[in-house]
């Protein structure tokens, strides 16, 4: 006979296991990112906000009181929040442990009133909610809630008519959003969510859940730093593999299913798409061999490419760990002089562009981006390194800035101000018109104006085919992304360039800015800058190295 009511330890036995559902499918939920991009990120953003809670929350042992479960996973979460989904979930978690905190048994009411303050919570936390995300799946999910919590229903049953509402709502995204159904995926944030409910209702049932979580320390409740966080990732499966089959037999449906299935069996985060006479592969696993044996049954392999992701996890540790040790140093030193006025905090990735930011006074560089979204803990504690009065953030993301805004919200003995830079060329130009004799207000709103005049243009590869604003876009083809979208898509790398940049010049453009990536020489950056200032005369083109990965070209057009 199922539970009626659901005390702290089943409550907390449903969290986790909801979180480890998450864990489990974020590699999936990243690809339903609409843009094609090699960082789609909200699966790890969702998961890595949830982790931060259960490990606080694995921490209290096994016989927990509800309030203290509750400040666990609204600690943990608010502190952990990555992203814009990961702010959007911890604030969902705010909401819902609000009204529970106070109770000993979670009653159907009860839960009804707790998602309705979930919703409340996280609607309040965005500026503009947008229907068809992670917000709509919330909402449908409390409206069910609300609604069957006025009949006579068994637990169970509610619970599983509340999770196959969610479910629906998410199926409708695609006609709420017009992008989503031109992509032919459902919202990302809101997949994450409905696998959090699903992995708590299959805890409440009884099935077996691996419930593995590392607490911090000693129990002790802290922020963990972007290190910690990224050792604590455990990665299964060892070597990412890709390649092309050139199929010299048949590979109807059934062939199809069955390599699939065998791909399941030795590996995850499977990729396995046929078109014509190709066949395009891409698995993670600790034997590539055993993929590559099977793949050459159906013909020969091109395109092949093997990445040791455990080696590139401990190299990209190394470096973190260097970077922190280093300010670490810097932070001793500063914490014996007096405070002065205004700070300044800026993320960042790419060498060359950190150097720009330390250059225009910039006093802690927080090493993420599109590739990592730094939690609202990373934040604190860069606030914590910085000895000055008034703050200032700089998140050069738009998926970041609500993170920024939560560290804001916890901060009580400095000012943080948040200027919302959605990308690298905002923030830069929101640093050089900064000016110390103003007061923080007027500094803040004049950041803000001139950051209204800069148009940003990034250039990435795709990672799959998909169609966005009627443009077909097949994988490994360039894209060049604007501030509202895509601008172009093609081949070279470039025309694609050059392209977003033509779309962003009108005859009022004064300064184009180009800063080249890791993955662009020298001689092929200065080659483009040429044919840039060729084509717009009547610009000044400056050309810098940025060293940012995964996109070749980040440009600014003023």
């Amino acid at each position: 006979m199922s539970l009626q009511k659901i005390d702290a330890k089943m409550f907390s036995k449903m969290f986790l296991a909801g979180a480890q559902n998450l864990e489990a499918k974020k590699e999936w939920i990243n690809e339903l990112n609409v843009f094609p991009v090699p960082d789609g990120d909200t699966g790890t953003n969702m998961t890595m906000t949830i982790m931060a809670a259960a490990r606080e929350l694995s921490s209290l042992g096994d016989k927990p009181a509800m309030e203290d479960v509750c400040k666990a996973i609204s600690s943990g979460s608010l502190r952990g929040a990555r992203g814009n989904s990961g702010v959007i979930l911890s604030q969902l978690f705010r909401g819902f442990t609000k009204i529970i905190k106070e109770q000993e048994e979670i009653t159907i009411p009860v839960l009804a009133l707790a998602c309705e303050k979930a919703v409340e919570t996280a609607y309040k936390a965005v500026m503009k909610p947008k229907e068809g995300t992670i917000l709509t799946v919330a909402k449908g999910a409390a409206e069910k809630a609300k609604a069957l919590s006025k009949t006579d229903i068994a637990m169970e049953d509610f619970l599983a008519q509340v999770i196959e509402h969610a479910k629906y709502v998410l199926s409708q995204t695609p006609e709420m959003l017009p992008v989503l159904k031109q992509a032919g995926v459902v919202d990302s944030g809101g997949q994450g969510l409905v696998e959090v409910l699903q992995g708590a209702f299959d805890a409440y049932q009884g099935k077996e859940v691996a419930l593995n979580f590392t607490a911090p320390a000693n129990g002790a409740s802290r922020p963990a730093s972007s290190m910690e966080v990224q050792a604590d990732m455990d990665i299964k499966f060892g070597y990412c593999t890709e390649f092309i089959i050139l199929l010299n037999k048949t590979f109807n449906i059934k062939t199809e299913l069955d390599f699939k299935e065998y791909l399941e069996s030795i590996g995850e985060s499977i990729v396995c798409v046929a078109d014509d006479d190709v066949v395009k592969v891409h698995v993670h696993t600790n034997d590539p061999g055993l993929a590559i044996q099977r793949a050459l049954k159906y013909g020969a392999l091109s395109n092949l490419k093997i990445d040791n992701m455990r080696l590139e996890h401990q190299e990209k540790l190394f470096k973190m760990a260097e970077k922190e040790s280093s300010q670490q140093e810097l932070t001793a030193a500063q914490n014996t002089e007096p405070a002065k006025e205004y700070g300044f905090i800026a993320i960042s990735t790419g060498d060359g562009i950190a150097e720009v930011f330390r250059s225009l006074g910039v006093d802690v560089i927080i090493e993420g981006g599109q590739t990592m979204n730094p939690s609202t803990a990373d934040i604190l504690e860069a606030v914590e390194k910085v000895n000055a009065k008034t703050i200032f953030v700089l998140p050069n993301n738009k998926n970041i800035i609500l993170a920024a805004n939560q560290a804001a919200e916890l901060v009580t003995e400095k000012t943080l101000l948040v200027i919302p830079t959605k990308t690298i060329p905002q923030g830069i130009t929101a640093a050089i018109n900064f000016v110390p004799d103003l007061s923080p207000d007027e500094n803040e709103a004049c950041m803000i104006s001139e950051i209204k005049n800069v148009k940003t243009g990034q250039v990435t590869y795709a990672v799959r085919d998909t169609m966005i604003d009627d443009k077909e876009i097949r994988k490994d083809d360039f894209m060049g992304i604007g501030d509202n979208g895509l601008i172009a898509v093609g081949t070279s790398l470039t025309d694609v360039a050059k392209e977003t940049i033509d779309a962003m010049v009108t005859e009022d453009s004064e300064i184009i800015t180009i800063y080249y990536g890791e993955d662009v020489s020298e001689e092929d950056a200065e080659a483009f800058a040429a044919t840039i200032e060729s084509g717009h005369p009547q610009c000044d083109v400056e050309l810098q190295y940025g060293g940012q990965p995964i996109y070749y070209y980040v440009m600014s057009v003023e």
